[in-house]
C-alpha cells in the first residue's frame, strides 16, 4: 500500500525539487513503507485528544490559502473513530473566511503542536459542515459542553493522510497550566521549609 500522506503532498513540483536538493531517494523510501498513514493509531488519537488547540488552513475559490488558529478546552478537538475528528467551530469575528473556503472546498489541512516536547502532527482531510446545530446535535455529536451557546457550526474532518513533522525548529513553549504544574512541587516545597522556619524560630517577646 502507498503511503498516503506522500501521495497527496508530494506533487511533481515537491519530487522535482527533491530530486535537485538531494532528498528525493530518502522520501521515494518513505512512500515504499508500506505505512498507508490514512488511519488513526492509538498515538494519533491520544496525541489529538490531549490538544488545546491547532493550525488550520482552507483554500479560497481564488485560490488563495487561509489558516486560522482554533482553540478551547482540553478535549474540544474530539476523536470519532480512526478516520474521523470533530470540533465545535465558535463564534469568533464573524468575517467567516474559513467557513466560506469550506463551503466552496472541502479540504483542510490541520497543524497540532505539542510545544514543550517540540512534536507536530499535520492532518490532511475533507470537511463536512453542519450549521446551526440544535442542542440535541450538539450533544450527540460533542457531548455536554459548557460552551455550547458560542457553537456557530460542528466541524467534521473525515482524515484522509497524517504525518508526524520532525522536531526541527520547534521552540519550547509552557502554557499556565503547564508551567503551574511543573512549579508545584517547588511551591510545596517552600511551603513547608517556611512552616518549618516558623516553628524553629522563637516568637519576638512584646
Amino acid at each position: 500500500m502507498p503511503n498516503k500522506f506522500a501521495e497527496l503532498a508530494f506533487t511533481k513540483a515537491s519530487k522535482e525539487l527533491q530530486t535537485k536538493l538531494g532528498s528525493r531517494g530518502a522520501y521515494e523510501r518513505v512512500e515504499r513503507s508500506g505505512r498507508t498513514q490514512d488511519r488513526l493509531g492509538e498515538p494519533e488519537q491520544d496525541f489529538i485528544a490531549s490538544r488545546d488547540s491547532f493550525y488550520m488552513a482552507t483554500v479560497s475559490e481564488s485560490g488563495w490559502p487561509y489558516v486560522q488558529f482554533r482553540g478551547g478546552d482540553v478535549g474540544f478537538l474530539k476523536v470519532v473513530d480512526n478516520q474521523t475528528i470533530r470540533f465545535p467551530d465558535f463564534r469568533g469575528n464573524r468575517q467567516y473566511i474559513s467557513a466560506g473556503n469550506l463551503s466552496g472546498n472541502d479540504r483542510i489541512s490541520l497543524i497540532l503542536m505539542d510545544y514543550p516536547n517540540q512534536t507536530r502532527l499535520k492532518i490532511l482531510g475533507h470537511v463536512e459542515v453542519l450549521e446551526e446545530p440544535t442542542r440535541q446535535q450538539l450533544k450527540d455529536l460533542l457531548g455536554a459542553g459548557k460552551q455550547e451557546s458560542l457553537v456557530e457550526r460542528v466541524i467534521t474532518i473525515h482524515v484522509e493522510a497524517y504525518d508526524w513533522n520532525c522536531p526541527q525548529h520547534i521552540t519550547p513553549r509552557f502554557t499556565e497550566a503547564e508551567i503551574k504544574a511543573m512549579v508545584q512541587p517547588l511551591l510545596d516545597r517552600i511551603k513547608l521549609l517556611e512552616e518549618e522556619n516558623a516553628r524553629l524560630t522563637p516568637a519576638k517577646k512584646s
